[in-house]
């Protein structure tokens, strides 16, 4: 925890709201000042534009942003871009390792950005200005498509650990953004203990819009959907971030809050975008950045690992970066109805080693072990973990509904998904620890992935 962070948690609770609303102004102020109007009134032009000059524009865009780096990156100095398969990909430990070679621009003179550090090292990247303008103004215009504005109420579910369990017991588990009308709620505390304190807080509140990490608000409506109960209020859209959207996810999310879920891709790093239509069909932006699909020999496939090059990050310029996500593409004469001529994305699968490995089935990937859940009541959250091929334990968070019939169903179904070889070691706990990202991991595979 930062020293920021520690102060305001020991800080009185107005205080502590004031402290975040005004940290919010700020941050809204760089965020949305400078060419952020200029960004906003060029991507609403962008969508009117034909495949020609959508084409046209790809092709400015790459010249002005590899012109940039090759004259301000000591790293990339030397690159040939017009010979693309010989630029070398870029791995997340070169840029931890290497990032005074990579970086156009000091700490001092831009923005400084750290990934969470879910799979491994939080890494640092550092954005210009004008990169975090420029994708805040795509952000919003994408939010706005689907109605939301700044200034509706918006309960917003992300990695703050501003809340302790003193403050839970008093009722207390968000911060609220006076001006803004968001309140920020910890992600860290949410179990069926805490249940009632989250659930009166945003039947109170009651949000327009919801954003944040999927998992907290399906964890929320997983415990509300056991219990019978449903929003009160009138909750339009939620906007998931940092995690892979499953369809149980969309499904129980729905139920409860009466809402739709609209996706979007996109990175702390600064990866380029992929969003959800209004038909909800997920969509690559071709002018944020350059997504390569490959397989696990560096070919290009259909579905595979990304390699991502992204036009807003002139800081720290990310080139044919393996981000370590893995998506799986839509047929390129697939057409969508929402009209956009833009790319169609199947699906996003997530991390690439969101997955369990079985001697007998191979890769079992996320959504495939979600769906273990499927006929089984009572299970309010679990998570794999695997550091053996032929072993995985099994953290299990159960309420009343579950018993031995219960059990039986579930493990069932995941020894159908895992195969006989793999032993499964089940573990009842009260409570499941978030990640210090403030996410949660459904599958933690700890062996050594091959890239």
């Amino acid at each position: 925890m930062s020293l920021k962070e520690t102060l305001v948690r020991v800080s009185p609770y107005l205080i502590q709201n004031i402290g975040v609303t005004l940290f919010n102004v700020l941050q809204y102020k760089i965020r949305h000042g400078g060419d952020y109007k200029k960004f906003r009134e060029y991507y609403v032009e962008v969508d009117k534009l034909s495949s020609t000059q959508i084409e046209d524009e790809i092709k400015r865009k790459k010249q002005i942003f590899f012109s940039y780096v090759k004259e301000n990156s000591k790293w990339y100095k030397n690159y040939d871009f017009g010979c693309w398969e010989s630029v070398k990909l870029l791995e997340k430990q070169e840029v931890i390792n290497y990032l005074d070679l990579i970086k156009t621009i000091d700490e001092k003179e831009g923005l400084v950005s750290l990934t969470g550090g879910t799979t491994g090292a939080s890494m640092k990247v550092i954005y210009t200005k004008q990169d975090m303008q420029e994708r805040f103004a795509i952000l919003d215009h994408f939010r706005a498509q689907h109605g939301y504005q700044l200034g509706k109420k918006t309960a917003w579910f992300s990695g703050k650990n501003l809340v302790t369990q003193k403050n839970i017991e008093k009722g207390i588990c968000s911060h609220y953004d006076f001006i803004n009308k968001i309140r920020f709620y910890s992600t860290f505390l949410i179990n069926e203990k805490n249940f009632d304190a989250y659930w009166k807080s945003l039947n109170e509140f009651q949000p327009e819009f919801l954003v944040g990490f999927p998992s907290s608000v399906f964890e929320i409506c997983q415990i509300a959907k056991a219990k019978n109960l449903k929003y009160t209020g009138k909750a339009k859209v939620f906007f998931p971030t940092a995690e892979t959207v499953l369809a149980e996810h969309r499904q129980v999310i729905s139920d409860v809050l009466g809402c739709k879920l609209v996706d979007q891709y996109a990175s702390s790093e600064g990866a380029p975008f992929i969003l959800e239509c209004s038909a909800g069909h997920l969509h690559i932006h071709p002018l944020t950045g350059i997504f390569e699909v490959v397989d696990d020999n560096l070919e290009p496939s259909l579905s595979g690992q990304m390699l991502v090059t992204s036009f807003t990050t002139h800081g720290t310029p990310l080139i044919r970066y393996r981000i370590g996500d893995s998506i799986t593409l839509a047929d390129s004469s697939k057409q969508c109805e929402c009209g956009s001529i833009f790319p169609l994305v199947e699906r996003i699968e997530g991390r690439t080693n969101d997955y369990i490995l079985s001697p007998t089935h191979g890769k079992v990937n996320l959504g495939n072990i979600s769906n273990s859940t499927k006929d089984t009541k009572g299970i309010v959250c679990f998570q794999l973990i695997q550091d053996k091929i032929d072993h995985i334990e099994v953290k299990l968070v159960v309420n009343k509904e579950y018993d031995n019939a219960q059990e039986s169903n579930f493990t069932s179904a995941l020894r159908e998904r895992v195969g006989d070889s793999v032993q499964l070691s089940i573990n009842y706990v009260k409570d499941i620890p978030k990640e210090k990202s403030g996410k949660f991991r459904i599958v933690k595979n700890n062996l050594k992935v091959e890239k």
